[in-house]
């Protein structure tokens, strides 16, 4: 069938994407990317079984897409149509907005899926059979499981006969299948009835277990509110979908709403509550001129916002694709299992078949008995839980980092990101704040107090937009000093900032530009100096040629960042600061927080520090400026920090929507936990196969519990890496 709005020609080479329902698994993922590959003027096929997705580029002239839509519907799926990107995109440029998220279907229960009713039909069916044999023995004999064991192979018989038709011969399906015919043919009835509901309600769980995945990501989608109250031009306050939204309106978000858009506050003073998109626990202040997140809950105040984002491109949408695309992409275990598997399959299947046939052939023995160890063997040798071992690891982890504010572009970062050596920190913005804040205010003269000198300084520097001219009026608004009139105000490049002040010449210079402005005591002298020497920037108040006194200003480490270094070193991770400042700040910086530094560095010599770093092991580089791009590509993994530039956002490989420099820890903590999850999936699905060939070939177990080294594995591996979303 055809999804709502499938009809109607698409231009040669257009992009389309569907929503493909009933793909839980990576083995559903392939027969569906093998099929449609097959069509011609099919390409650029990408498929998130996690996200239920289907994306490609389409040539109608060659394939009509009723043709593509039947191919996936034929192989058992559901298949309707989503909106592209591009489609999104005309939607914003002819003024007409589209949904942020495309509204989905409400998970159908397990109970009532297609395979919960088949499962319910086989038990039905194998439950009479038996009700029949226990009342009247040998009436029906072996025939009383025929129903359950011909319906089960009535459904997957059809899907193993069109995978096989569309480029997969040896799928799940046809194991199934091959292994439930032999079974009936060599009189064993009861267990194919028990092997196929053993198989479906694995299948069913499985299934089940890819919707709670799901769910992780899809509770985002709940936290921006279907409404806003859009202020118009006149003042009036109107209820209109939050959908409708776009760029430049202004809506009022009360105490208690979420806020329906990005924006910024144009009114009003509040507390936001932004752990849903970033993780932060505590609210944060935001006034006139601050940015907000769609999905953030007002705590007190009532603000006005002006959208900034269309709502197809708000934070909210952009984590979601971000974690769509990061799914779709495979992780470097993941395509060597894929490539394993697609060699393992055929392989079993020709071993299963050697089984059975070889020991009757060659050594006379008996044929019923190795051909029901051979279809055993084939059971066994079905591959889903180890080709779903590494995807569900990497897609919880995913999930529940997206939870935290820790976004990773794909699986492949993922797995680096857990074996990296060294973390590579720029400072300005990462390590620190970003903004230069006063910290000492030292008067030399005997008259002269710490307000009088900060409200001269800030009474010259008030028309200057130079960052320590923006820390010292900030100090003084925070400290309520008055600012005194001024005139002829004009800045030295370079050297200092200069104004007249009733009456008086006042110039906040540079330390070696004041010396020649007024003479420095040696005590002045030895105290800029020790200033200096602790990483803070001193500026010289001279008035008339006396020297009055030194403010300094630093851009202070974040208040995380020593605990953030420290959990890094915990985790045997080795840190160092990358900076573009002077070698005395930096070393101040990195002194207090514990780790080692290298400054003066343009951006082609953090390149170059980088390469050397790279040398003895995988590292993370972690910034947030646009000088930061170059550096985040060449690292192993780059990671931005929340308050980045775009430019850095989208070279990184990983972002920390949150300003916490101990995220970075927890991101290489996920990791790691993500690649021990893997590790122990592997083992659980080659164990136990490893542990049922043993004891089939050697007639201890049969053929219901041949099912359990898959399906069993694939229910055990699919709950462990849910076990990630708790992480």
């Amino acid at each position: 069938m055809s999804g709502p709005g499938t009809s109607g020609a698409v231009p040669a080479g257009a992009a389309l994407r569907y929503r493909v329902k009933g793909m839980d698994c990576p083995s559903c993922a392939t027969k569906i990317e093998t099929a449609v590959t097959r069509l011609p003027g099919v390409r650029d096929v990408r498929v998130n079984y996690t996200a239920q997705v289907l994306d490609l580029v389409l040539d109608e002239g060659s394939t009509p897409r009723a043709d593509l839509e039947n191919r996936i519907t034929g192989l058992g799926y559901g298949v309707g149509s989503l909106p592209t990107a591009a489609d999104l995109a005309r939607s914003q440029t002819t003024g007409i907005a589209a949904p942020a998220i495309v509204e989905e279907e409400a998970e159908t229960p397990a109970w009532r899926s297609r395979k919960g009713l088949l499962a319910l039909g086989i038990a039905v069916l194998f439950a009479s059979g038996f009700l029949l044999q226990t009342v009247r023995p040998g009436l029906a004999g072996e025939y009383a499981y025929w129903p359950g064991a011909l319906l089960g192979l009535a459904f997957y018989g059809r899907r193993a006969i069109a995978a096989a038709r569309n480029g997969s011969p040896f799928s799940i399906e046809m194991l199934m299948s091959v292994a439930t015919i032999g079974a009936l043919a060599i009189h064993a009835a009861e267990e194919a009835a028990v092997v196929v509901l053993l198989f479906t309600v694995g299948e069913m769980l499985e299934g089940f277990a890819a919707g709670r995945s799901r769910a992780g990501i899809k509770a985002l989608v709940g936290l921006v509110p279907k409404t806003a109250r859009l202020v118009e031009g006149d003042g009036a306050v109107r209820e209109v979908a939050a959908a409708s939204l776009v760029i430049g309106q202004t809506v009022l978000v009360r105490p208690g709403d979420r806020v329906p858009a990005d924006g910024e506050v144009t009114d009003g003073t509040s507390s936001l509550d932004e752990s849903p998109i970033t993780g932060e626990s505590v609210p944060r202040p935001k006034e006139v001129g601050d940015a907000v997140y769609a999905g953030s809950v007002n705590a007190d105040g009532v603000l006005q916002v002006r959208v900034t984002r269309m709502p197809s491109d708000n934070t909210v949408a952009r984590i979601l694709h971000m974690v769509e695309e990061a799914q779709a992409s495979k992780s470097p275990t993941a395509r060597f299992i894929d490539r394993f598997s697609a060699v393992y399959t055929p392989v079993a299947f020709a071993v299963a078949a050697l089984a059975a046939l070889g020991p009757p052939l060659l050594l006379g023995a008996d044929w019923g008995t190795w051909i029901y160890r051979g279809l055993a063997l084939l059971l066994i040798a079905c591959p889903c839980a180890l080709v779903l071992s590494t995807p569900a690891a990497i897609a919880s982890g995913l999930a529940a980092g997206a939870r935290r504010g820790l976004l990773v572009k794909g699986g492949a970062a993922l797995e680096t990101i857990g074996r990296v050596r060294t973390v590579a920190f720029d400072k300005t913005g990462t390590l620190t704040a970003g903004r230069p804040r006063v910290t000492d205010v030292l008067p030399f003269a005997p008259d002269m107090t710490d307000r009088t000198l900060l409200g001269l300084a800030a009474t010259v520097e008030a028309g200057s937009s130079h960052p320590i001219a923006r820390a010292i009026l900030e100090r003084t608004e925070a400290d309520a000093i008055p600012l005194r009139p001024v005139r002829d105000a004009r800045a030295v490049p370079g050297k200092a900032v200069q104004a007249t002040v009733a009456g008086r010449t006042v110039a906040v210079a540079s330390p070696r530009h004041a010396a020649t402005l007024a003479s420095l005591l040696p005590e002045a002298e030895a105290t800029v100096q020790a200033l200096e020497e602790a990483g803070k920037t001193a500026v010289v108040v001279v008035r008339d040629g006396e020297a009055l006194g030194v403010v300094a200003v630093r851009d202070e480490p974040r208040q995380d960042a020593v605990a953030g270094v420290a959990a890094l070193r915990r985790l045997g991770v080795e840190c160092v600061m990358l900076t573009g400042d002077n070698r005395r700040t930096g070393e101040a910086i990195a002194k207090g927080l514990g780790l080692s530094v290298r400054a003066d560095l343009l951006p082609a010599d953090k390149l170059a520090e980088i390469g050397a770093l790279k040398e003895v092991g995988p590292v993370a580089m972690v910034g947030d400026g646009i000088n930061d791009a170059p550096a985040l590509a060449s690292a192993s993994v780059g990671i931005a920090m929340g308050g980045g530039t775009d430019a850095a956002l989208e070279t990184a490989d990983a972002a920390i929507l949150n300003d916490r420099v101990s995220d970075v820890a927890a991101l290489v903590a996920l990791s790691r936990a993500t690649l021990g999850n893997i590790h122990q999936n592997v083992a659980i699905s080659l164990g136990l196969k490893a542990v049922f060939l043993v004891t089939t070939l050697a007639g201890i177990t049969g053929l219901w519990p041949a099912i359990l080294a898959d399906t069993g594995a694939t229910v055990l591996v699919t709950a462990n890496a849910l076990r990630l979303l708790r992480a």
